[in-house]
């Protein structure tokens, strides 16, 4: 593998009843672009017993992008907005100076039966004169999303810009974010489609980049942007992401991500004192954890 690329390897973290498995940040490389966080959840089945209940938590300084596909959740915040999230749609909270929400198996899948979940959980940094702006909710519907088909390859952009479209959903600095399948084996040709740091998680299937096979579970970055192409074997899905950085270092604790660690600091005092925003009609909190995360 040549120095300018690097493969990363799922890591698996448990939260309460579910398992994730965790590809950004890693010691190495803290972000892609403005993305500093992806959490690949699934695929599992829930049933009772096993729902995927996430209690009210806090944000600062990004925006949340579930992208889901397979099953269904349910996302409250407190800005007011509730929305069931649905496979192939794109819920994008952005936190700003301040959020909290809930991320629940839906009233109608807790009946005895069992379901299935697949998705991803994305964070993207805001740009240092937007950390502080107003929490937002945003719902794209997947018939919404710019969707193409071209040599055996079908395309959904689901955030920012690239291959010349732009998706409905707004987003605050120069990213892009596509979900790509192969019908058959295909290359994927990149250079002067996007702009920007590059990454690529697998899905499903396998990538292969001179020589290199990058596997389901696995993501592989460029940290340069000048990558040609890679060749994606038949049934292959990928996630392709990534975007401008930006010129600041950006910290990271628990949910909070800030240019300043002192802001990351008093937002732990603020958590801790029960000052953010409350869920309506939510009483659960998830305390502030001892550990950097």
């Amino acid at each position: 593998m040549a120095n300018n690329k690097m493969i990363v390897d799922e890591r698996s973290r448990d939260l309460g009843n579910f398992l994730v498995g965790r590809l950004l940040p890693f010691r190495e490389k803290r972000q892609v672009g403005p993305f500093t966080f992806i959490d690949h959840m699934g695929p599992a089945e829930i049933s009772e017993g096993t729902y995927f209940d996430v209690d009210q938590h806090p944000h600062i300084g990004l925006c949340t992008l579930t992208y889901l596909l397979e099953g269904e959740a349910e996302h409250r915040d407190s800005t007011g907005a509730h929305r069931i999230i649905t496979p192939g749609s794109v819920n994008f909270m952005t936190a700003g100076k301040g959020v909290t929400h809930t991320e629940r198996t839906p009233i109608h899948q807790r009946d005895g039966g069992r379901y299935r979940i697949h998705g991803y959980q994305v964070w993207v940094a805001l740009p240092k004169e937007l950390e502080e702006m107003e929490p937002t909710f945003t719902y794209v519907d997947k018939h919404d999303l710019p969707t193409w088909n071209e040599n055996g390859l079908e395309f959904i952009l689901v955030a920012g810009s690239g291959y010349g479209r732009t998706s409905p959903l707004a987003v605050h600095s120069p990213m892009f974010m596509l979900d790509i399948t192969a019908h058959t084996e295909s290359q994927l040709e990149i250079q002067g489609q996007v702009k920007g740091e590059i990454a690529f998680v697998v899905v499903h299937g396998t990538l292969n980049d001179g020589g290199e096979h990058i596997s389901q579970g696995q993501m592989l970055i460029s940290k340069t942007d000048n990558e040609c192409s890679v060749t994606l074997t038949t049934g292959t899905r990928v996630l392709l992401f990534g975007g401008e950085p930006f010129p600041e270092e950006r910290f990271m604790y628990w949910n909070f991500v800030s240019s300043s660690k002192e802001r990351i600091e008093q937002a732990k005092q603020d958590w801790a004192q029960k000052l953010f925003p409350n869920v309506p009609g939510d009483t659960t909190y998830i305390p502030l954890p001892k550990q950097h995360l």
